[in-house]
């Protein structure tokens, strides 16, 4: 597309746009190291095609700091062909490997001889913390590195002059997650990903037999993985390495494991990290835990050993949009970086891309494992971040039932109601909800069949063991509807009177906002409204006002890059063939361009940014031009709102009769698959979670009305929850009311489109990218959300 003042781009301040920012004569290399994870095939990607893009040489590094070492064919300039259809592949193909060599100066010195007879003074290197610490020796060491190459006359003098400095910005690869700083390093979605998929195939298995099951997870000094899947899974136990179980925890395992038994449960999941230890720091095995429960209780136990499934595999969603952002903006601070600079890494805090001092991430990383030597177990967990340690508290409020006479009651009645179409995960958020009600000493009702049921009567108490593994459902356990509460508001009201309900929380998409604003209207005339209401965005469209992410949006956009991969490969081996395949979302474009993100689409058309048939002219242009090389498909996402003249047919067709004997077309419509299937761990994590917040906000309203029976009227008290770039926010509805497009059903400013520029750009097309928010070295010590909301860990 034409260089064009992008839609997408909006700052109050003078936006920077790439173009300030050139490349010409620079050189990148780009190199994986240590262990591999899914994802690092994007990152490389969306280096060498950014790299390019502003007029870098980039290099591929083969083989790690070994290749780096070894020159020669090791070290070889990249294409932009060289990345095409990588972005689907597990594990990375320019090899990853451990050496040793590098560790001494005499192998440093033969990897910065080879790198500067290339002229490469930018490093960019995907890996976990010893690799980037490598690194950062490295650079230190570099200008004494060229002056001894000199010395031994292997290099001119000018080339010290000349290649003065070395940049070094790093990107963490690894599925332990295991790095401080970031919420999310690149390979843990996927990783989970692997782990879940296992589980729920076990379950099933364990349910027939009455099984215990022991499932080992990787981990040998980050609980991170076992955490999250157990949170995911539901699991009765977990083993982690940063808080080991209390002393007594034979007795209290195997009394929880016979607890569940005698409420009908017929499967026990116990998930163990493989670096699991006991407070004497003595190693807690899989083996000895199937032991203890066939000695102590008799069941029926087996054990599974994950091993290296968790690192193999396609790479999510989640995964490839990660890895591709970070690859950007790994190029940016490469392009930005003086000689002053200190080598940093590209980190996600919230919904937020952000550069970290490396070293500062490094140092904290490691006194987390000095902190566990130390038996220091608390601070270890602290030092871990803020999303470890709130998924911790969370699991440990969700699997734990405290006997009913440890509770204080509160003597208020809570309502969870789904509301509008069903979106994986919906179960997870109601489980969580119940769960920490009850923890809370409410009473928990359960609303079936939205707004329609409740005025129907459909409300029924809901207990603990009630939503027992309803994290892995998909669609609404409870029913849901898109009937909005207008029309039965007396009949509601006389609901919410007679069952004594205080607190409502609204788990649904675009019409729960909707139904939410009604009954916001409708508190004068009915005291029954004057309540506290929170809702938790959930829909696969991701079109609420108020939040960066809805539940169920996760899942439909890995449903939409499995089914692009698959119909990607349906073509492998034919001529060169073009798929357009459309998307779900209303007119949100957000399926279509973050799915043509992870899939790596030529273009996505959306409702969002408006086009005409001279864009759909040069895009065709493009692909043709593009097929003229070693490229032989294409892929075309639509939103299914986003013209209504240009259709999906009409788009076909066109391209069909323009492309005549360069390529052939096939069409796809995704339809309802992307409202199915198992939640993804990111949607049954961010549900449990987001879910657990919104039960907390409640308890803390009702706390302090508590005897007066106070009547909420104030706007405060009927908010939406949603992550807003860093920070976990509660708006009110009333204030949201401006920021919506009530016509289209979306935001009036959604992020996403930021990272528009970035999809065309990757698909080499020029774009006006707006890089206003990068450049900004922080510390890790800036931990806390902005002035106005909580920190948001994802």
């Amino acid at each position: 597309m034409k260089k064009t003042d992008d839609p997408a781009i909006s700052s109050t301040s003078l936006p920077r746009y790439l173009e300030h920012l050139s490349g010409d004569g620079k050189a990148i290399g780009v190199l994986t190291s240590g262990g591999d994870a899914q994802g690092m095939n994007a990152a490389v990607r969306a280096v060498v095609r950014m790299g390019i893009y502003v007029g870098a040489k980039v290099f591929f590094i083969y083989e790690g700091y070994q290749g780096m070492v070894d020159g020669g064919s090791n070290i070889v300039e990249a294409t932009w062909e060289s990345v095409s259809s990588i972005l689907q592949v597990g594990g990375t193909i320019i090899g990853s490997a451990r050496c040793q060599v590098f560790r001494n100066r005499e192998g440093r010195l033969k990897a910065a001889c080879n790198l500067v007879r290339l002229g490469i003074t930018n490093l960019c290197v995907i890996g976990g913390d010893g690799s980037l610490t490598g690194a950062n020796i490295f650079r230190k060491e570099w200008n004494g590195l060229l002056e001894e190459l000199a010395k031994n006359g292997e290099i001119d003098k000018d080339a010290v002059q000349k290649y003065s400095y070395l940049n070094v910005v790093g990107m963490v690869g690894s599925i332990d997650n295991d790095f401080c700083g970031t919420d999310m390093t690149i390979g843990t979605d996927s990783a989970l990903h692997r782990i879940i998929e296992v589980v729920d195939a076990i379950m099933t298995t364990a349910q027939s037999h009455q099984r215990t099951f022991v499932l080992e997870v990787m981990g040998r000094h980050c609980g991170y993985l076992a955490l999250v899947s157990a949170l995911a899974c539901g699991a009765d136990w977990v083993f982690l390495p940063e808080s080991p179980p209390e002393e007594g925890w034979e007795e209290n395992m195997c009394l929880k494991l016979s607890e569940n038994r005698a409420r009908k449960k017929r499967l026990n999941i116990i998930i163990v990290a493989e670096g699991a230890i006991d407070t004497q720091n003595k190693p807690i095995t899989s083996e000895k835990i199937r032991e203890l429960v066939v000695k102590q209780l008799g069941f029926d136990t087996r054990v599974t050993i994950l091993g290296h499934v968790q690192r193999g595999g396609t790479p999510s969603a989640f995964d490839r949009i990660l890895a591709s952002r970070m690859g950007v903006e790994a190029v940016l601070a490469l392009l930005e970086a003086t000689p002053e600079t200190p080598a940093c890494v590209v980190s996600l805090r919230g919904n937020h891309a952000v550069r970290l001092p490396l070293m500062e991430c490094v140092q904290m990383t490691q006194d987390v494992q000095k902190a566990m030597d130390e038996r220091r177990f608390k601070e270890a967990v602290q030092l871990r971040g803020r999303s470890f340690e709130g998924n911790l508290k969370i699991y440990k409020r969700l699997a734990i039932k405290l006997p009913d006479d440890k509770i204080t009651k509160s003597n208020c009645n809570v309502a969870v109601i789904n509301v509008g179409a069903p979106a994986a995960g919906m179960n997870a958020a109601v489980r969580s909800a119940v769960r920490v009600g009850i923890a809370d000493g409410h009473r928990m009702f359960a609303v079936y069949d939205g707004f329609d049921g409740f005025a129907k009567g459909n409300v029924k108490e809901i207990g603990w063991g009630d939503v027992g593994g309803w994290t892995g459902q998909g669609g609404s356990i409870l029913g849901t509807k898109r009937t909005l509460p207008g029309k039965n508001l007396e009949k509601i009201a006389e609901q919410i009177r007679s069952h004594s309900i205080n607190a409502l929380l609204i788990i649904g998409g675009f019409e729960a906002y909707l139904g939410l604003l009604e009954l916001a209207a409708a508190r004068e005339k009915h005291e029954a409204f004057c309540i506290p209401m929170v809702m938790v965005p959930a829909t696969v469209s991701n079109n609420v006002p108020g939040s960066d992410f809805s539940i169920g949006a996760d899942t439909a956009l890995n449903t939409i890059t499995d089914t692009c991969d698959r119909i990607k490969q349906s073509a492998s081996g034919t001529k060169r063939r073009v798929f357009i395949i459309e998307t779900m979302g209303g007119y949100c474009g957000y399926l279509a361009n973050m799915g043509g993100l992870a899939a790596g689409a030529d273009a996505a058309y959306i409702f969002e940014e408006p086009f005409d048939i001279r864009d759909l002219q040069s895009n065709v242009e493009h692909l043709t031009e593009k097929m003229k090389t070693t490229i032989q498909r294409g892929l075309i996402l639509r939103n299914e709102s986003c013209n209504v003249n240009y259709t999906t047919d009409f788009i076909y067709q066109l391209y069909s009769e323009e492309g005549k004997g360069v390529f052939d077309c096939r069409k796809n419509v995704l339809g309802h698959m992307q409202q199915g299937g198992a939640p993804s761990p990111f949607d049954r994590n961010f549900g449990t979670k987001i879910s657990a917040r919104a039960m907390t906000w409640i308890s803390d309203k009702l706390k302090g009305s508590l005897g007066a029976g106070k009547k909420f009227v104030s706007d405060d008290s009927i908010c939406v929850l949603g992550i807003s770039k860093r920070d976990l926010l509660f708006q009110p509805v009333a204030e949201l009311r401006e920021k919506t497009d009530f016509e289209h059903r979306i935001p009036k400013e959604q992020w996403w489109l930021k990272l528009r520029p970035l999809m065309k750009i990757l698909a080499k097309y020029e774009a006006s990218y707006d890089v206003s928010d990068a450049g900004k070295l922080e510390s890790l010590r800036q931990q806390q959300g902005t002035s106005h909301g909580e920190p948001a860990a994802i």
